[in-house]
C-alpha cells in the first residue's frame, strides 16, 4: 500500500449522530452459559481451554480520534498543527503519547499502536463502511452495501455450529449501527442491541430472562398463534425469508424466556470496587458490561463511546463549529482514559489475554493543521454561538487505533506517519488489514471464505488485505 498524497475533500456534517432509543434484536445460534462460579474459575486462569471460542470486543469512537492529540503526538511541530498538550513517556520505553492518557501510558506494554491506519473516504458512512465492511466506495450512502465484519462473523459462526447459550453471539452495548449492517445477510445476522446507560441506577435489559413462568407461557402461546396463522403466506415465499424470521424469532425467545441470561447484564454482580476502577459513568460501565457479557459466552461486543461525554455535540466530530477540539478531548479524558485502560487491564489480569481481542478505533483520524471556525452553539466543549474556536475536520489518510489481549504482540508501535502527521510513511495499513487481521483472531480465512450476495455472487470478505503480521509477533 502506498500513503494517499490527494488531499480529501471535507465533506460537511449533518449534526449531531443521534442515539436511536430502541433496541433491536438480532440473535443467531448459543454457547454454553457456564454458572457464575465457573465462569469466574475459567476467568481466572490464564490457559485457553480447546473449546473455547476466541471473542472480540471493539470500542468504536463516532467521528473519528484526533491522532496527533492521542496516540501520535507531534511535539515539535508547528503552532498551526501542534495542539496544547504535552506528551508523556510510558512503560514501554521510547513510546511517548499524550498527557491525558496517564492511565494508558501505566499499561502501555498491554497494547500495540497501529500508527499507519489509513483509508480513502471522508465522509463519516463512507468511512465506516470502509473500514468496517471493506467497500472501497469513497461516496456515502443512506445504507451500506456490504455486511460489516461483526454481522459477517456472526453469520460464519451461527452456520458453524448449533448453539445452546441463551446469549447471543453478537451484541452490541450503544452499538455503532448509524453507517453498518448486515446488507445482504439479512437482520437475523445483527445484533441484540442495548440502547441503554448502564450506569443508570435502574438499568435493566427489557425482556430478557422473564421471571414469571406463567408470563412465558402466554408468550410462546401468542407465537404459535401466528405461526398458524400465517400457513398460507409460506406458499408464496420463494426466497425462503419467512424460514429466517423463524430462526430469528426462536433465537429471540430464547433469550426472553430463559432466567439465566439476567445475570449477565447484571451489573449489580460486580463489587463496588470494580465498578469505580471502570468509572461510575456511561463509558465505564458500558466496557464494563462488555467483559462480563465475553465471559459469559458473547463473542462478538461492539460499543460506542459517544452522547454526552462527548461533550455537546456527542461525538468526536470535533470541526469547529461543533466542538473547541482541545476544551473536547479535555472533557473526555478521565472518562475515556480510565473506561479503556481498565478493560484492559482487566482483560489480562482476568486471564482474557488470549482468547480475546479488544480493538480501539474511529473510521479515521482529523486533519493535522488546526482549522478555525465560529461555534454554532454553545454547550461542553463549545463556545457560545458565533465564537471563533479551533478544531480538526476528517482525515482519513494516517490514524491510528490500539490493539490488546488476542495472544497479540504488544507493547510496541507499528508503522509511522511523516512529521506533521499528514501521510504514512511506513507500515501503512488499510481496511483490507484491518478486517483480515480481525477475521484471523477469530478463525475465519479471509483469503478464502466468501458469502453470496443478493444476486448470488460469491464477494470475498477481504480485498487487498492481510493479517497485520507484526501483531502475531511476525515480520511483514
Amino acid at each position: 500500500m502506498s500513503s494517499f498524497n490527494e488531499s480529501p475533500s471535507i465533506i460537511p456534517c449533518a449534526g449531531p449522530l443521534n442515539r436511536r432509543g430502541f433496541m433491536r434484536i438480532g440473535l443467531t445460534g448459543f454457547a454454553t452459559l457456564s454458572w457464575p462460579g465457573l465462569l469466574r474459575l475459567r476467568a481466572e486462569n490464564a490457559l485457553k481451554s480447546a473449546h473455547e471460542k476466541t471473542a472480540i470486543i471493539m470500542v468504536w469512537l463516532p467521528g473519528g480520534l484526533s491522532h496527533l492529540d492521542s496516540y501520535d503526538p507531534k511535539p515539535d511541530i508547528g503552532s498551526e498543527y501542534r495542539g496544547p498538550f504535552k506528551t508523556i513517556g510510558t512503560k514501554v520505553p521510547g513510546t511517548r503519547i499524550t498527557e491525558w492518557l496517564p492511565l494508558h501510558a501505566k499499561l502501555a506494554d498491554k497494547f500495540t499502536i497501529v500508527r499507519s491506519m489509513n483509508q480513502k473516504a471522508g465522509g463519516h458512512p463512507a468511512g465506516s463502511m470502509q473500514l468496517l465492511s471493506g467497500d472501497p466506495d469513497e461516496r456515502d450512502k443512506p445504507k451500506p452495501k456490504l455486511p460489516d465484519w461483526m454481522c459477517v462473523a456472526n453469520y460464519l459462526r451461527s452456520k458453524a455450529e448449533k448453539r445452546t447459550n441463551p446469549l447471543p453471539i453478537y451484541l452490541g452495548i450503544n452499538p455503532p449501527l448509524e453507517y453498518n449492517g448486515p446488507a445482504y445477510l439479512g437482520d437475523a445476522y445483527s445484533p441484540f442491541a442495548v440502547m441503554d446507560d448502564p450506569n443508570r441506577p435502574n438499568f435493566e435489559v427489557p425482556n430478557i430472562g422473564l421471571a414469571d413462568p406463567a408470563e412465558s407461557r402466554r408468550l410462546s402461546d401468542r407465537v404459535a398463534l401466528r405461526k398458524s396463522l400465517d400457513t398460507l403466506e409460506r406458499g408464496f415465499d420463494t426466497e425462503g425469508e419467512l424460514g429466517a424470521l423463524d430462526q430469528f424469532e426462536a433465537q429471540a425467545m430464547t433469550l426472553l424466556t430463559n432466567p439465566r441470561t439476567r445475570d449477565a447484564f447484571d451489573l449489580s454482580k460486580e463489587d463496588a470496587h470494580t465498578r469505580d476502577r471502570y468509572g461510575r459513568n456511561c463509558w465505564g460501565q458500558q466496557l464494563l458490561l462488555a467483559r462480563r457479557l465475553v465471559e459469559s459466552g458473547v463473542e462478538i461486543l461492539t460499543t460506542s463511546l459517544s452522547g454526552p461525554l462527548c461533550g455537546r455535540v456527542q461525538n468526536w466530530d470535533d470541526h469547529a463549529v461543533n466542538h473547541h477540539v482541545f476544551d473536547g478531548l479535555r472533557f473526555r479524558a478521565k472518562a475515556y482514559d480510565q473506561a479503556v485502560s481498565m478493560l484492559i487491564e482487566d482483560i489480562y489480569e482476568r486471564g482474557l489475554d488470549k482468547r480475546v481481542l479488544v480493538v480501539v478505533t474511529g473510521e479515521f483520524g482529523r486533519t493535522p493543521k488546526i482549522s478555525f471556525d465560529r461555534s454554532t452553539g454553545a454547550g461542553d466543549a463549545s463556545a457560545p454561538a458565533g465564537t471563533l474556536q479551533p478544531g480538526r475536520d476528517h482525515w482519513p489518510r494516517a490514524f491510528s487505533n490500539i490493539w490488546a489481549g488476542g495472544g497479540i504482540q504488544t507493547g510496541g508501535i507499528i508503522g509511522a506517519t511523516d512529521k506533521r502527521g499528514e501521510d504514512v510513511i511506513e507500515r501503512a495499513c488499510g481496511p483490507g488489514d484491518f478486517l483480515a487481521t480481525i477475521y484471523h483472531h477469530l478463525g475465519i480465512d479471509s483469503s478464502k471464505i466468501t458469502i453470496n450476495d443478493f444476486n448470488g455472487r460469491p464477494t470475498a470478505l477481504v480485498n487487498d488485505g492481510k493479517p497485520i503480521a507484526e501483531l502475531m509477533g511476525r515480520a511483514s
